[in-house]
């Protein structure tokens, strides 16, 4: 009897825990991580499709390009700045350093609140001088790409504000405080190297 038990048991209707296996998730990343991960390959893909649009556009004969505004280069460090205050905080809350901390967290958000303010007057300063998003397809392509730049960044600095809220009140969880800085700085970085490359084939071609 015990031999026949043994053949015909079905350990796979067992319930609970098999031998010394435990139960782990299908990522071992928080779930943050990976969706973040996720939008950033998209926002990759996106901005390379408009890069390729850009040179392909580029070759017909109706193209204008123009010298682009100076201002871009300051608007550009500030954006390093704010990165690398992001990554500063993130250094921070890896060693459990508190000193510095709020300062770093907002410096960050200033400093990318004040790239868009600057963007938007390099924005402001083209229309004065006549140029728009109708005048050539080279000042359309310069307004399109800085713009949807600047819409993301405006999504991480949703974000940004909801930790700073959190850091400020001193209610949250430390480790949602670490996780939401670190997909903050993660994002930021992306974002920082996108706008390299931007800043690159708008100021060279």
């Amino acid at each position: 009897m015990s031999f026949i038990k043994q053949v015909t048991n079905k350990p796979w209707e067992r319930k609970g825990i098999i031998g010394p296996l435990r139960p782990v998730g299908a990522f071992p990343v928080p779930a943050e991580k990976v969706a973040l991960s996720f939008f950033l390959v998209v926002v990759a893909v996106i901005f390379s499709l408009f890069s390729v649009s850009y040179f392909i556009r580029m070759e017909l004969s109706d193209w204008a390009p123009r010298t682009e505004p100076a201002q871009l280069w300051f608007n550009t460090g500030l954006l390093i700045i704010s990165s690398i205050l992001f990554q500063w905080t993130r250094n921070l809350l890896k060693r459990g350093e508190t000193r510095n901390l709020k300062t770093s967290l907002v410096g960050g958000g200033v400093f990318a609140i004040a790239f868009i303010v600057s963007q938007l007057l390099v924005w402001n300063k083209l229309r004065a001088e006549g140029i728009t998003m109708t005048s050539n397809p080279a000042d359309s392509f310069f307004y399109l790409l800085t713009g949807l730049h600047g819409l993301h960044l405006l999504g991480g600095l949703w974000v940004w504000s909801k930790t700073t809220i959190k850091l400020l009140s001193g209610n949250a969880e430390p480790k949602d405080i670490r996780l939401s800085v670190e997909l903050c700085t993660v994002y930021w970085h992306a974002l920082l190297v996108v706008w390299l490359v931007l800043f690159g084939i708008l100021a060279n071609t």
